[in-house]
C-alpha cells in the first residue's frame, strides 16, 4: 500500500471493491435478501468485538481471558472492512458517499467556531 495518503484512499477502495466483486461472484441469496444479509453482518462483527473485549478483560470468570488486545484491533477492522463492503454494496458510489458523509461529520464535529 503506498505511504502517501490519496494512493492508501484508492488501495482502501480498490480492496473494497474486489472484495464486493468477490462476495458478488459467489452470493447463495441475492436480491434484497441478499443485501439485507449483508447488513446483517455487520451486527455479527460487532458482536466478535464485544466478545473480543470481554475475553481481554477476562469478565467471563467461568472463561477467564480468552483474548487479547491485538484480537480486539482486529475484530474491530473486520467491522470497518463489513461496513464499508455493506456500504459499496447499497452503492457503486460508496467512496463518494463516504467522504462527503465523513466531511459533514468532521466539520460538525471538529467546529471550533462559537456559536452564533
Amino acid at each position: 500500500m503506498s505511504d502517501h495518503p490519496d494512493g492508501a484512499r484508492a488501495d482502501l477502495w480498490n480492496t473494497v471493491d474486489d472484495l464486493w466483486k468477490w462476495l458478488e461472484a459467489d452470493q447463495p441469496v441475492g436480491g434484497r435478501e441478499g443485501l439485507l444479509l449483508r447488513m446483517l453482518k455487520l451486527s455479527e462483527e460487532v458482536g466478535e468485538v464485544a466478545e473480543a473485549v470481554i475475553g481481554a478483560t477476562g469478565q467471563n470468570p467461568r472463561k477467564g481471558v480468552t483474548h487479547t488486545w491485538d484480537d480486539v484491533e482486529a475484530e474491530l477492522c473486520d467491522v470497518v472492512i463489513t461496513a464499508l463492503v455493506a456500504l459499496r454494496t447499497l452503492t457503486p458510489e460508496a467512496r463518494e458517499v463516504f467522504g462527503r458523509h465523513l466531511a459533514r461529520v468532521a466539520a460538525r464535529s471538529l467546529d471550533t467556531s462559537p456559536d452564533t
